[in-house]
């Protein structure tokens, strides 16, 4: 497709402000108008699950940040470093850097890096998060191989005012504070969110790597951080909406030493991210046009490394019947990097066209197609095509078989390709084929409920990008071929007992990431499990809810990593229980809120997730959450 026919097809149709009052049939009650915001994420992502973490599953996670929100909450493997340290996200067996990451639509994965930290996003920063499981890359462009994650402002109209006050107070030096004003009328919503968090880390741990391994404490794993997040939103009129979301934030810490090490590097991370969208909403379109900034700046002792990234787009949604609905648009990215031994630029333009058809009620496809345009060459065309179709159906059942085919990519980073030494600009962008299966089953059965979800994935990611010895320093290189594949399997159920409400989460995931071409000068990796991508994991929560009152216990259980490509070195498997108290409270409607208790690690288990990178014994948190 064109740029001038997408230009086209983006601004045809347009139609005229449809009339928004809303009359009953009695002509005695006007409703007030409701904001529905279907984003393509979930709107054309059949075949595909997408998970939710509203405002409700987030309240008692204040002061947590986003590696801890999806470790809590999902059962997704991160990557830690330790506590408050870098946290990576892997997705089905894939990279740190095959996992996008979007807050308001606005990209965040580090140019530079390829991937995100998720240790520096604070939930102050954002009121829902949505987990896009599996390659999405014909929906959201480059990184989405392994899956991606949205972080979103919730701001609405005719609310009123709101004032909210947070705190959370934990061991090992742990306290978050956290204010919030919202206000919301006819016209105007806004709300301003500040927010500090500072943890000590000074828990104790086995030092493996010195002899008679002595019990320490940790000195050098301080963590500090501030942040404000100002969202905006103007209601032009019945069919037209400008909002404006910013986020300032800014993150110091001591970097925590390898177990026997003595280093002391410090690294601070600041960062400035604003994107304004004007919606333009019809009986049969929504127009949205886009323009956003994301500046990063990390300072590693004394390297200063900084990257930015101007974002314009715009898109068209638009239902021709209640059969078929399509979504165009076209996104341009300036992306500029001063990194400590090169200074960079490059620009992308990326047409995209999502298409929804129900032949019947029962039976949903969509198909995406993707090109991106880098540096004036055309990168890997990816497209999508997802089926949804449910086959049962009954006041008590339902039952859906899923399927979904698509193709992402990666773009080299700025580093693998410019870093002296070592870059290596003739690199080809990691591709990927990913195939998926499923089924759901959904059932309300008079006080139960039940929800399962069993998925079966494929994936195939060539030109893998590694970094190898090469003469006198290291060399980014296109070498590996991975295969993953493996197993989905999530849980809930729920039983109403009188007052009480007993509920059940499960979330197991099996992932096999087989390198298949083997490494350079490395022979026995061939045919073996990369490393820290564990086989098995699940977690199982169990919660009572009982009138204010809600309880819960959970475990996580993480199976064995290896270290090495040649799967010579593991890491044992580790359990981890968790639980915790949560009441809220409402007097007279002038002051409610909520308060908890919480007790992690509950039996102690010294383990390490990354090797020689010491976690802590168990530990407890109290939170109490005011709002005025």
């Amino acid at each position: 497709m064109s740029l001038i026919a997408c230009l086209v097809f983006i601004f045809a149709g347009w139609q005229s402000e449809p009339d928004s009052s809303i009359v009953s049939p009695q002509d005695t009650l006007v409703l007030s108008q409701v904001e529905v915001h279907a984003a393509a994420l979930r709107k054309y992502a059949f075949g595909q699950y997408v998970r939710t973490l509203d405002k409700g599953k987030l309240a008692h996670l204040s002061g947590y940040s986003l590696g801890e929100v999806l470790q809590q909450e999902t059962g997704l493997f991160l990557r830690q470093y330790g506590p408050g340290m870098i946290a990576s996200l892997s997705m089905r067996g894939t990279s740190a850097g095959h996992n996008a990451l979007f807050w308001n639509g606005l990209p965040v994965n580090s140019p530079s890096l390829g991937q995100a930290d998720y240790s520096i996003f604070p939930v102050g920063g954002f009121d829902a998060v949505n987990i896009h499981y599996g390659s999405s890359g014909a929906l959201y462009g480059t990184d989405a191989i392994g899956g991606s994650v949205h972080l979103s402002s919730d701001l609405k109209f005719n609310t009123g005012n709101e004032l909210k006050i947070g705190t959370l107070l934990g061991s090992f030096g742990r306290w978050h504070q956290q204010v919030s004003y919202r206000q919301g009328n006819e016209k105007l919503a806004f709300k301003t969110n500040l927010y500090r968090i500072y943890t000590a880390n000074n828990f104790t741990y086995k030092d493996y790597a010195s002899p008679g391994t002595p019990e320490k404490r940790q000195d050098h794993a301080r963590v500090s951080q501030i942040g404000l997040v100002q969202n905006f939103a103007y209601r032009i009129n019945t069919a037209q909406t400008l909002k404006a979301n910013l986020w300032v934030n800014s993150n110091n810490r001591q970097i925590q030493p390898l177990l026997g090490s003595s280093t002391n590097d410090v690294q601070e991370d600041r960062s400035i991210r604003a994107i304004i969208d004007y919606t333009h909403s019809g009986e049969n379109l929504t127009w949205t046009a886009s323009t956003g900034i994301s500046n990063d700046v990390m300072v590693f002792n004394s390297d200063r490394n900084e990257t930015r990234l101007f974002l314009l787009g715009t898109s068209l949604d638009y239902a021709f019947s209640q059969k078929w609905q399509s979504l165009a648009g076209i996104r341009f990215s300036h992306i500029k990097g001063q990194l400590a031994t090169y200074n960079r630029q490059e620009q992308r333009i990326e047409l995209y066209q999502a298409t929804n058809f129900r032949p019947s009620q029962n039976l949903g496809i969509s198909m995406q197609l993707r090109q991106l345009i880098h540096d004036s060459e055309a990168v890997p065309f990816t497209p999508s095509l997802g089926v949804e179709w449910t086959f049962f159906e009954s006041t008590e059942w339902n039952w859906q078989l899923i399927s979904n085919l698509s193709r992402s990519f990666k773009i080299p980073t700025l580093n693998d390709r410019f870093w002296v030494p070592g870059g290596n600009p003739n690199l080809k962008p990691e591709k990927s084929l990913s195939k998926e299966i499923g089924l759901t089953a959904k059932a309300n059965l008079s006080a139960f409920s039940i929800e399962n979800r069993l998925t079966y994935f494929h994936m195939n990611v060539d030109d893998w990008i590694l970094w190898l010895p090469h003469s006198t320093y290291w060399q980014a290189e296109n070498v590996r071929n991975v295969v993953n594949q493996g197993l989905e399997y999530f849980f809930k159920g729920g039983f109403l007992q009188g007052e009480n409400l007993w509920t059940i989460h499960v979330d197991y995931g099996l992932n096999s990431a087989v390198n298949q071409s083997g490494d350079v000068g490395n022979a026995l990796s061939q045919g073996k499990q990369l490393p820290y991508v564990p086989k098995h994991k699940i977690r199982t929560q169990g919660n009572l809810q009982s009138g204010p009152y809600k309880f819960y216990i959970q475990n996580q259980w993480t199976g064995e990593r290896y270290v090495t490509t040649d799967n010579q070195t593991q890491l044992a498997a580790y359990s981890l229980w968790d639980t915790g108290i949560t009441y809220a409270f409402d007097w007279k409607s002038k002051l409610k809120g909520n308060l908890g208790f919480h007790t992690n690690n509950i039996f102690n288990v010294d383990y390490q997730v990354l090797r020689l990178r010491s976690m802590p014994g168990r530990n407890i948190q109290f939170n109490l959450n005011i709002v005025l």
